[in-house]
């Protein structure tokens, strides 16, 4: 049996519309089902085995009675005899019958399904003569009608659109899909097991903020009718999770989602899943230790490989990795030596020599990190450590003690992308009162991504906190780093779209 279409194309999906004939023919199906007393819409089945147990454990299986269910995918008669591949959550399948053994009432019924149809099957193990581990049916349950066909072809990178919006249809039909998507959730165990395994708390804070924090973004704003006032979608998890450092939860982590009202992009959704951790008496160089050895352990988890390949390249994720500050790096790649720029005005003059456009900041620490962001980061591909960050760029780290210009932060960057942003945390209360000022006058001078006033989180501090490591990992761009992804769309199983019209 072909699969359906509705002559679309080639290299486009082809899918129906409701008036399209197939749908008609497989409305019409389902009334003769229930003329006869079939429920098109079945109740639970019992499963046994999924197709991949069945085809790994053959020699142990071999001649046994299966119970196995899944969607038809294609289906192929000789004569009195048919054969059908089903798919389940670890893979495809073929089932054999024969009209002598089911009956001919049975076999009629067997061969009039659709491809899509979900069925359960009954039967026995065994090996074709070409070799296939197969199921022969002793007999069968419709488990669910589709009355929309599968898509004949699917060319992912040319109808992209229609894979993100309908990515039911993408799990169903492309396997590689199906996936990247198990790995993200093997991923995501590995997380959990590692931090676990060190003492780490796992805890769960607001996505509801009075106040924005924790990052430099635009956020979401939304209304609470009962209090009436706004509310904002959180856009890190940073300043709840050290409040909980204050509180004496010495070792803390979240997985959750942020929100951040920006543009869409290959490296962007609005919506995506941050890592944040959090260890008092620890500071970043820890956090480097525990970047470098968390990653290696979910690769080797996930993969069973410390090597990936990302964007045509091999990269060996085993520690230990580079590490540069922020200076050495732009001097490396650029030529320009921030150690020997003193003032702004001379700043300003080497971004103008590269080509870099600056924003509205023409500090000198602002100009280092945006000609670092423009010419630099995108260059390094291999594991590294960006050290030292300008404390314009920094509101929340803490000052080097030999050069105040800079801070003990770092970001980890691997095939040209952010993969972590990490501090020794500030933890001094007069301090952090004078950053969020100076990124409170940034925003009356019109950059809606400076930080607010937080008084709460500065009530938090004047009560100690203790000395400070902290790290966010965007979970989305460490799934793309494992599965040799290169759109965040292709993580993300529901990206964000714009309503077709």
């Amino acid at each position: 049996m072909n699969l359906e279409s509705n002559g679309g194309n080639d290299g486009e999906l082809s899918y129906p519309q409701l008036d399209n004939e197939h749908m008609r023919v497989r409305m019409q199906k389902l009334e003769a089902l229930r003329a006869k007393g079939v429920d098109p819409f079945g109740a639970r089945f019992e499963r046994t085995h999924l197709s991949k147990d069945i085809i790994d454990d053959f020699q142990d299986l071999d001649g046994s009675v299966v119970r196995i269910a899944g969607r038809l995918m294609a289906m192929r008669s000789h004569g009195k005899a048919t054969f059908a591949d089903v798919l389940d959550l670890s893979g495809r399948i073929q089932v054999y019958t024969r009209v002598d053994a089911l009956g001919e009432d049975d076999y009629e019924l067997f061969t009039s399904l659709d491809i899509g149809d979900i069925i359960g099957v009954v039967g026995k193990v065994f090996r074709t003569r070409r070799g296939e581990v197969s199921v022969e049916i002793e007999g069968f349950v419709l488990l669910c009608k589709a009355l929309r066909p599968l898509p004949e072809k699917w060319h992912g990178l040319v109808d992209i659109d229609l894979r993100y919006r309908q990515r039911y249809l993408d799990l169903i039909v492309n396997p590689d899909v199906r996936r990247v998507f198990l790995q993200r959730t093997a991923v995501l165990k590995a997380v959990r097991e590692y931090l676990d395994s060190r003492g780490f708390i796992e805890v769960e804070t607001s996505s509801l903020h009075t106040i924005p924090g924790g990052a430099s973004a635009r956020p979401f704003i939304t209304h609470h009718n009962a209090l009436d006032i706004d509310l904002y979608m959180r856009i890190a998890l940073e300043l709840h999770l050290k409040r909980l450092i204050v509180g004496g939860l010495e070792k803390v982590y979240e997985l959750g989602r942020v929100y951040r009202n920006e543009g869409i992009s290959t490296k962007h959704n609005p919506e995506f899943t941050m890592l944040e951790l959090y260890e008092a008496y620890a500071d970043y160089t820890d956090m480097m230790n525990i970047a470098e050895n968390l990653i290696h352990h979910v690769a080797m988890k996930v993969l069973g490989t410390s090597t990936v390949e990302c964007q045509g390249k091999e990269i060996d994720l085993t520690p230990p990795w580079s590490r540069l500050t922020m200076v050495e790096a732009v001097l490396k790649h650029t030529g320009v030596d921030f150690a020997k720029i003193e003032t702004d005005e001379d700043a300003e003059k080497a971004a103008k020599s590269l080509g870099v456009e600056l924003g509205s900041d023409r500090s000198r620490g602002a100009i280092l990190a945006e000609i670092y962001d423009k010419l630099v980061e995108p260059e390094l591909i291999v594991p590294t450590f960006i050290t030292d960050y300008p404390i314009e760029v920094s509101p929340l780290a803490r000052r080097r003690k030999d050069d105040p210009r800079y801070t003990y932060r770092f970001e980890l960057i691997i095939g040209g992308r952010e993969m972590a942003n990490a501090f020794s945390e500030l933890n001094d209360p007069i301090d952090q009162r004078e950053r969020f000022e100076a990124q409170v006058a940034l925003r009356d001078m019109g950059d809606d991504e400076a930080h607010m006033m937080d008084e709460d989180f500065l009530f938090a501090l004047e009560h100690g906190m203790p000395p400070t490591g902290g790290m966010g990992i965007g979970i989305d761009r460490l799934v793309m780093l494992i599965t040799n992804q290169d759109s965040i769309r292709d993580v993300v199983l529901f990206p964000t779209m714009r309503p077709r019209s």
